[in-house]
């Protein structure tokens, strides 16, 4: 082989199998610094648009590298140690090497210039989407929520039925098939009886023992008694092995043996919730006061879609006129008109008589609006909330998009102080969306 000073120049592919290690390490991430990046994400909304929470787009957020450090092992100071400084270029046997200054002068993180010490950046994190919506809506539910009914079409859970001869290999129970397997050696009764000889022959052994201590050893006697000893211990050997030959032919794990873990399927019954959603759309509403309803609408969307796989949405808009629209046009219609709040309070009343029976359904509301309203119609909505929505509703929750208290407004306190289940605040700016949110359907601690 002709000599070469060319390098060798390959590619090393490790094609070892990881075994998900990565995505385990990123779960026990998410669980051990949960507040943290529940933290982390809420500081993040205030400067993301909720429209792109639909949109699928990843989020990064930055945890303070304080709140991620974890206690470490090190030496005390004091005492004399040998220690190898690599890369040195400064020192010498002999210097004596200043202590470095304790703390971070530093701020990092973008922080002010300091011509002392050091500092940490934060950690930044990049949230998957499914991952940022866990965190965004984590601790949030719909209060009240309760099993109606078995629904026409149920829901099947699997449940522990025992066990079972016949199954599939990862549903082998080791500990019942191997219970088998003895249950079987010992119905055979060969273990039994093989403890019988062994007994015997430890008796004649010991009486063997006895006897022969009392006769003159070369005796006739003496040799008489060995020689019926030595017969007795032969026949009960040769019985003892042909039971344990017995034993070894008997399978040691037959498939009759075999034991299975065997579930059947129990019809479950689920809660199935509505939520009616009712937004203002009149000529007061203007864009700013309508975007902040939709964007609480568009937040309330995601959290029900992504928490409930079985609740159904109904959209009322109104203005002296409500109807049911569909998403798109909830969302994204124009339309605008007068102000009479019960129109759409009427419109949910028949929608309910029609569709979704209490005894059957949960039942919730979300209203917004800007408080405006023709003030003969305020003391019917207040009425028409106490007399016939909110004894069929779970939970209500009115936004009012406007800080000024008018009649509407006043109407519903009275509700609110007579119904646990009815909530109401207001929300001024886009920053007070989430907050808001979040305190009307925080989960219930106790």
């Amino acid at each position: 082989m002709a000599h070469t000073d060319t390098p060798f120049v390959g590619t090393v592919i490790d094609r070892r199998n990881q075994g998900g290690r990565s995505h385990g390490n990123r779960e026990r991430f998410l669980k051990r610094y949960k507040s943290q990046i529940a933290d982390a994400v809420r500081r993040s909304v205030n400067g993301r648009d909720i429209k792109d929470l639909a949109n699928g787009q990843s989020e990064e957020v930055r945890i303070p590298k304080k709140d991620i450090s974890e206690p470490t092992f090190h030496h005390g100071q004091g005492g004399v140690r040998d220690m190898v400084h690599p890369g040195n270029q400064e020192y010498v046997t002999g210097d004596r090497i200043k202590r470095p200054k304790g703390g971070a002068g530093g701020k990092g993180s973008g922080g002010q210039a300091s011509d002392t010490g050091e500092g940490n950046d934060d950690f930044v994190f990049t949230l998957s989407k499914e991952e940022f919506m866990e965190a965004f809506f984590g601790d949030l539910e719909l209060p009240n929520m309760a099993r109606t009914s078995l629904a026409e079409t149920p829901d099947f859970k699997w449940h522990r039925a025992g066990y079972s001869t016949d199954g599939t290999q990862t549903n082998l129970a080791l500990v019942p098939s191997w219970k088998q397997k003895l249950g079987r050696k010992i119905g055979t009764g060969i273990p039994a009886k093989i403890r019988d000889i062994e007994e015997q022959l430890g008796l004649v052994e010991a009486l063997w023992k006895g006897r022969k201590s009392e006769i003159p050893e070369g005796s006739d006697e003496y040799l008489w008694l060995r020689a019926e000893y030595e017969k007795v211990v032969a026949d009960l050997e040769k019985q003892l092995q042909v039971l344990r030959l017995r034993l070894e032919k008997i399978p040691g794990l037959d498939p009759l043996d075999l034991r299975y873990r065997a579930r059947q399927k129990v019809p479950q019954p689920y809660a199935k919730a509505v939520m009616f959603c009712l937004m203002d759309i009149s000529g007061s509403m203007d864009e700013e006061r309508k975007d902040l309803s939709k964007r609480f609408f568009t937040l309330l969307y995601l959290f029900l879609t992504r928490h409930y796989e079985r609740i159904e949405l109904v959209f009322i808009r109104h203005h002296t006129q409500a109807e049911e629209v569909s998403e798109r046009d909830f969302f994204y219609s124009t339309e605008t008109g007068g102000t009479v709040v019960s129109s759409a309070l009427e419109l949910m009343t028949k929608v309910i008589e029609a569709r979704y029976p209490s005894s059957e359904w949960n039942i919730y509301g979300a209203q917004a609006s800007d408080g405006d309203n023709w003030h003969h119609d305020s003391g019917h909505c207040r009425e028409l909330l106490i007399g016939k929505i909110l004894p069929l509703c779970r939970y209500f929750a009115y936004i009012q998009v406007a800080t000024p208290e008018q009649n509407l407004w006043e109407e519903y306190q009275v509700v609110a102080r007579s119904c646990k289940h009815f909530a109401m605040r207001k929300v001024s700016k886009p920053s007070e969306i989430y907050p808001v949110f979040r305190e009307l359907f925080e989960k219930d601690k106790s």
